[in-house]
């Protein structure tokens, strides 16, 4: 199986690390053609363009309302996208209706634009549901907090589709430092064993929590995926026609038969690995700084600014839709009842099983008798 083959653009303002991805519009908003990629955007109109600004924009007001959120006490955790949206969305646009995304912690924005409602985005981080929305509803998994799992679990949804003859693909989203965990090895020699239609999709934001990737790993991540016999392609994570065209390349591939493919998104972690983290105290400000010129939402904007589409009209279509979004996230939030203690019971198993029958039973048994007078915990005890 052979290595996908581009044509990478190289940027002056890149280390020589960086410079070797594909890369469609140059972070001032130019649009470079490329013969490989272009075929995969040739109905990607102004209009699409705008939707994607408005998405990008979308997601980033809900990291930071959600980010805000936690930080007064409402949610005990947040992992934030600021800064990895377009790796988010644009790949999140190339998937079929049919397709099914397992992700991490951090794929808030796939699954906004999957159709995730926003009260359903912050159930686990306020502690009132261990999944909170119907995977088969809306096509993507409820996210993985062990690092690297989901992508066993997308290779075997894979599988399963090409056992029935279906062409519904499956894309797993995680990041540089899970590249190191058993589990994302094995579930790419499974994939690559049995040609599954899969799209390994690596979020390189530089840092795995405190650890600079360049620590884990002294080759570039995409290098590792052919030694799985799996084709790679290596793009700039903060271009979203990039990562639109890349991803569309990887499903057709994966439809016609042709297995898996890995894809490795370069981007920026801007803000905390997560809400309990504090980045000054291991990143290097003059860092922060290089990469916030290569802001995602500056990028498309600038070139919808060169088509004549960056109008008044827009600018504020797209306001009112952020705000829209941000009221209803906390309200949202705020509404969130705690549930029944029973309820951790409910859809561990898809049919009925004796051991959670069980377990249910005797704890239903233990909270009864806080409702007599006269009980205490060490009285049950």
């Amino acid at each position: 199986m052979s290595t996908i083959v581009t044509r990478p653009h190289r940027s002056d303002d890149l280390s020589d690390a960086e410079r070797d991805f594909v890369q469609l519009v140059t972070p001032d908003g130019q649009r470079r053609p490329h013969p490989v990629f272009d075929p995969f955007l040739a109905d990607v109109t102004p209009a699409l363009i705008a939707d994607l600004y408005e998405d990008l924009l979308v997601v980033r007001r809900i990291d930071a309302e959600a980010t805000a959120l936690q930080r007064q006490g409402e949610l005990g955790l947040w992992p934030p996208v600021l800064g990895q949206e377009a790796a988010q969305v644009g790949s999140a646009h190339a998937l079929r209706s049919d397709d099914f995304a397992f992700t991490s912690y951090r794929e808030s924005a796939v699954a906004y634009c999957r159709g995730v409602k926003v009260a359903d985005l912050l159930r686990i981080w306020r502690g009132t549901s261990h999944g909170a929305w119907d995977p088969y509803e809306v096509k993507i998994a409820v996210p993985a907090i062990v690092i690297g799992v989901q992508t066993l679990h997308a290779t075997g949804y894979a599988l399963g589709c090409q056992k029935k003859g279906s062409d519904t693909v499956a894309i797993t989203y995680f990041g540089d430092g899970a590249t190191s965990q058993g589990d994302v090895n094995e579930a790419m020699v499974f994939a690559a064993s049995f040609r599954a239609p899969v799209v390994f999709f690596c979020q390189n934001n530089q840092w795995a929590i405190s650890e600079p990737v360049g620590l884990q790993s002294h080759t570039r991540l995409s290098d590792r995926a052919p030694g799985f016999g799996i084709p790679s392609l290596r793009i700039d994570g903060n271009d979203v026609l990039a990562v639109l065209a890349a991803t569309r390349m990887a499903l057709d591939r994966a439809r016609g038969g042709g297995g898996p493919t890995f894809i490795e998104a370069v981007t920026y972690r801007m803000g905390p690995h997560t809400t309990s983290d504090d980045p000054t105290r291991y990143r290097d400000k003059a860092e922060l700084e290089t990469w916030a010129r290569r802001d995602p939402i500056d990028r498309i904007a600038a070139h919808l600014d060169s088509l004549g589409e960056l109008t008044d009209a827009l600018r504020a279509r797209v306001t009112a839709t952020c705000d829209a979004v941000a009221a209803d996230l906390r309200a949202a939030c705020l509404a969130l009842d705690p549930p029944h203690p029973l309820t951790m019971f409910d859809n561990v198993y898809a049919h009925p099983h004796s051991g959670i029958d069980r377990q249910r039973s005797q704890f239903a048994a233990y909270l009864a008798m806080f409702e007599q007078p006269g009980t205490s915990p060490e009285a049950g005890a």
